[in-house]
Formats: structure tokens, sequence, C-alpha cells
């Protein structure tokens, strides 16, 4: 290669790049804005597409997000959008007494108001660094759901491979303030059944798909690394009290 062609070459991976930059960026502005018509809005990501990495891709980060997430906001509030008393009403009061949403419109937002607040609460259940571990009463109450950790990752692993189809894995806080493994379809909420998320895993496809075909044991695993413990902590205690 001669140093002219070096220099093109090196001159259009670097235009390539910058493209590729700048159309992530002019992505999620766009999924931004659509999704901001309406009382709720598409938050960013609390930290940088490629920061989970190498368990938690760049790519599959930025779809989920920018594509998947917005559209669930935009639909949310299309679905709201001749209901001005529902509108001034936050995710969380709408999932939690879905009997309240008419009928007209109440799988669209059992649907789409429980994609926006899973995923919500999912990246905020993320961080790059992790944590150290849950302490105090959190501990407790995992040890007697779980017994050691070995056996609370297993018994998690074990709850995600056994869901059929796309739905969400959850640690919870249940009507008696006690902590529940449970699975739900779809996007549903544990909030639209009476408990109050903790922590839960996205089993859909379009979460791991893209790093880790089908292999959905080894997304389960790359998650354990990145569980924000000190968020599900202070979520912990203001819930349990």
């Amino acid at each position: 290669m001669t140093l002219l062609s070096r220099r093109q070459a090196l001159k259009s991976t670097g235009l390539l790049s910058a493209g590729f930059f700048l159309s992530t960026s002019v992505t999620r502005a766009l999924a931004q804005a659509a999704a901001a018509t309406g009382p709720h809005k598409l938050e960013p990501l609390p930290y940088a597409a490629n920061a989970l990495e190498p368990h938690f891709d760049a790519r599959t980060m930025e779809i989920h997000h920018d594509k998947h997430h917005a559209a669930y906001v935009t639909n949310l509030n299309k679905a709201l959008a001749d209901y001005p008393d529902l509108q001034k009403l936050s995710v969380e009061e709408l999932l939690k007494d879905l009997n309240k949403v008419p009928e007209k419109i109440r799988t669209a937002v059992r649907n789409h108001g429980g994609g926006h607040y899973n995923h919500t609460l999912f990246w905020q259940t993320l961080r790059p660094e992790g944590g150290s571990g849950p302490e105090g009463p959190l501990a407790e109450a995992l040890g007697s759901l779980f017994g050691d950790k070995e056996e609370g990752q297993k018994l998690f692993l074990e709850k995600c491979l056994t869901l059929f189809g796309s739905g969400w894995v959850w640690l919870s806080i249940d009507s008696s303030k006690k902590l529940v493994l449970e699975s739900l379809p779809n996007q549903d909420s544990p909030l639209s059944k009476g408990s109050t998320p903790l922590v839960g895993l996205d089993l859909w496809e379009h979460a791991y798909y893209l790093k880790f075909q089908n292999r959905r044991a080894d997304y389960v695993k790359a998650f354990f690394p990145l569980i924000n413990w000190e968020f599900i902590q202070q979520r912990f205690e203001k819930i349990a009290g």
C-alpha cells in the first residue's frame, strides 16, 4: 500500500468512525425527541452505552435504549393522548391499578407502560463496576430466600432458563414485605400484582441476541457482575422500611 493510499484509508476510516458516532448521537436525539411528545419521557442512560462492556456490548445497549425503550415511551404517550386525567398519573400509579384505565387502552398501557417502567428500573440497577454485594437487612432477606450467594445465583439462573418466550425475572418485595423471586411474561410489571420490584432481568431476545445469540445462560451470568447493589440496597430500605 502506498503512503497516499494509506492516508486515504486512514482518512476514510476516520470519516466512517465519525459517521458512526454522529449517527448514534443523532439516533439517540431523535429517539428522545419522538418519545417526548406526551407526559412520559425517555431519560438518557445513566452511563455511556459502552460502559458495561465486556459484559453487555455497546451496540445492544444503544438499540435497547434508543429504539426499544423509546418505542415503549412513544406508544404509552399515544395511548394516553385522549385521556388528560390519566396523563397526570405517574407510570407507577397507572400500573398499580390497571382497572382504573379504560378497557380501550388498558392493554396498551399494560404493555407500553410496563415496558417504560421496567426498562427505567433496569438501567438503574446496572453499573460498570457492579457492587460489593448486599448488606444488613437486605443481606439477611436474601439469605432467607436463597441461602448463600452461589445458591442465589443458581436459583436466579434456573428461573431465567425456565421462563418460556419473552418476559422478565424479578426479585421483588411482596405485600407482606418479603422478598420473592418471580417471573412475568412480556412487559408485565410486579406493580400490577401488588409487589414492588427491586431488580429484574430483561429476557426478551433484543436484550442479548447480538452478543449472546441463543445462549441465554451466558447472558444471565454476564448480568451478575453488573448488579448495582448500592442502588438496590437504598431501594430495599426505602420500600421495606
